[in-house]
């Protein structure tokens, strides 16, 4: 009987412990911030012409996808271009107007090094791009989005400062 429950106590301990940690892909996000959180979708790579998987954000946050540069600041980014920058660990700001609304392009420069294309493959920059349909400002980061009205939204910072240079888990 006593070695049982010597066995049992045995067996609930190892099994505890190797169960911690251990946690589904898909099933939660990168931790909790600032910003809408989604379940983290991996990031593999697609050949040329594979099927996208179906994305849990628009735009998408995190998935896989053909890996590709982001070679300038202020233009339209593929959600390919935008997965490479997330998954590495750049925030993206995006806006809806042909122009950036003004402060914008002053506070991407006030929380992180001006783009460079090198900065933005090392994850350690902040992209600003349109975006159509986008009202605000939309931040992205991997798996978070967070939206405001305007670059003096100060969730708009707190964002940036958790998530600039996080990426995907395992990258960095």
């Amino acid at each position: 009987m006593v070695a049982s429950l010597v066995l049992s106590l045995g067996l609930i301990v190892l099994l505890s412990g190797y169960f911690t940690n251990r946690d589904q892909a898909g099933v939660s996000g990168t931790g909790s911030g600032p910003g809408q959180a989604f379940a983290d979708l991996g990031h593999g790579v697609l050949g040329p012409g594979q099927r996208r998987p179906a994305y849990n954000s628009d735009p998408p946050t995190s998935g896989a996808h053909i890996p590709a540069a982001v070679t300038r600041d202020g233009t339209a980014l593929s959600d390919d271009q935008l997965l490479q920058a997330l998954e590495m660990g750049d925030v993206v700001i995006f806006y809806g107007s042909r122009q950036p609304p003004a402060g914008l392009d002053q506070f991407a420069r006030s929380v992180a090094p001006a783009f460079t294309p090198g900065l933005a493959a090392l994850g350690e920059t902040v992209i600003v791009a349109p975006r159509g349909g986008t009202v605000g400002l939309l931040a992205a980061a991997w798996t978070h989005l967070l939206r405001v009205s305007g670059p003096a939204d100060p969730q708009l910072r707190d964002f940036v400062d958790v998530w600039l240079g996080r990426g995907a888990p395992g990258i960095r």
